[in-house]
């Protein structure tokens, strides 16, 4: 599959509420949740007025011309928190494009930037039970 990894358009930013909610693990054979979770302050911190925050930086997978997936960082106060010096990494990748190099493409492009905007590090958290644990080994 041809993919396309470039930065994302000021103007694409509104398209990270869909990529938020697709970033959600959902176990298989659960009911995902209601696309207004994104609206939860604890997820609002990956979104809320994306591009204006130290650290913001983002990137997004083409294929035949249409976004299928994001990466990006920003420094805050989530899950995955160290310090006020490290972006956090949040990633996600619409399914039917899995499992064909794309996410990880995203995410070696988006540690490559960081590293030449001067950042030495990141942080991503996910849970034991997503499939994608085996990426970020």
């Amino acid at each position: 599959m041809k993919y396309v990894i470039r930065d994302m358009d000021k103007l694409e930013y509104r398209l990270l509420e869909n990529f938020l909610y697709e970033a959600i693990f959902v176990p298989e054979g659960a009911v995902p949740p209601p696309e207004d979770i994104i609206k939860n302050p604890d997820l609002q911190v990956y979104i809320d007025c994306f591009g204006g925050k130290e650290g913001d930086l983002a990137v997004v997978a083409e294929v035949d011309n249409k976004i299928v997936g994001a990466a990006w960082t920003r420094i805050m106060n989530d899950f995955g928190h160290i310090d006020d010096e490290t972006p956090s990494l949040a990633i996600s990748l619409y399914k039917e494009y899995r499992g064909h190099g794309i996410g990880t493409a995203m995410m070696k492009e988006i540690l490559v930037r960081l590293k030449s905007r001067g950042y030495r590090k990141t942080s991503l958290s996910v849970q034991k039970a997503n499939y994608a644990v085996r990426m970020y080994l």
